[in-house]
């Protein structure tokens, strides 16, 4: 995408589907909706992982590959550097691509869930730095998305990102499996939530989101059933042709 007016990273949120082509990523009224997950992990949580926390889920990629869901996986830095083989099979499989989640999960905005902040003289880097960090694990399938931690940010974030030459990725369906243990819940919630051209935002972090596997196996198989085609986030952008 362009950059946004007056010079701020522009910010996609989902293609909208009443034929007008209005709003961020065209008009369609296609059934395609984008799963994404985000690969979470602060850059303080290194004595955590030592300890034996999974910040990982390979189950739940390993699902992902057998159900052949095309997914887009918002990554940290941070999670690259903890599990580079994994990150570095991700970002191998064509069925999947990688976008940048910061490199150390802090926030860009406040309040922001209790994140510690980042500085505004820092943002740029600490996103450059999450791209070095892809690069250094062999990452490839690497796209110049950006999710902001939490989802949190502000117009001076928004500024203050300009110059790495992203676009913000945001949802419109939450999952809301982030420490939830009710897949059935988690299932529910974004399916009564899908609309065609839908993102929804889901965790690809054991520790984190225990449920979101299990909540998968139900998600796919009934979307599919309603008419819906699974894509990247790059599709849903381009608009799905």
């Amino acid at each position: 995408m362009a950059p946004g007016p007056a010079g701020r990273t522009p910010v996609f949120e989902r293609r909208t589907t009443d034929g007008g082509g209005g709003g961020a990523g065209g008009g369609s009224a296609e059934k395609v909706v984008a799963l994404t997950f985000d690969a979470d992990m602060t850059a303080d949580q290194g004595p955590r992982a030592a300890s034996g926390e999974r910040f990982d889920n390979p189950e739940l990629v390993a699902l992902l590959r057998r159900l052949k869901v095309p997914s887009t996986v918002f990554m940290t830095g941070r999670w690259a550097e903890e599990y580079p083989a994994q990150a570095k099979a991700i970002g191998a499989d064509p069925l999947f691509e990688v976008a940048n989640h910061s490199y150390s999960h802090h926030a860009f905005s406040s309040p922001c869930y209790g994140l510690p902040v980042v500085e505004k003289s820092a943002m740029t880097h600490d996103v450059e730095r999450a791209f070095t960090a892809f690069r250094k694990a062999g990452v490839r399938n690497v796209v110049p998305y950006f999710r902001f931690p939490g989802g949190c940010y502000d117009d001076t974030a928004l500024r203050a990102l300009a110059p790495a030459n992203v676009t913000a990725v945001q949802w419109d369906v939450v999952s809301g499996d982030a420490f939830a243990t009710d897949a059935d819940a988690v299932a529910r919630q974004v399916l009564d939530g899908v609309r065609p051209g839908s993102l929804v935002v889901m965790h690809c972090t054991r520790s984190a989101a225990p449920a979101t596997e299990a909540a998968v196996r139900r998600i796919v198989p009934e979307l599919r059933e309603r008419g819906y085609r699974f894509v990247k986030v790059s599709e849903l952008m381009e608009g799905g042709d």
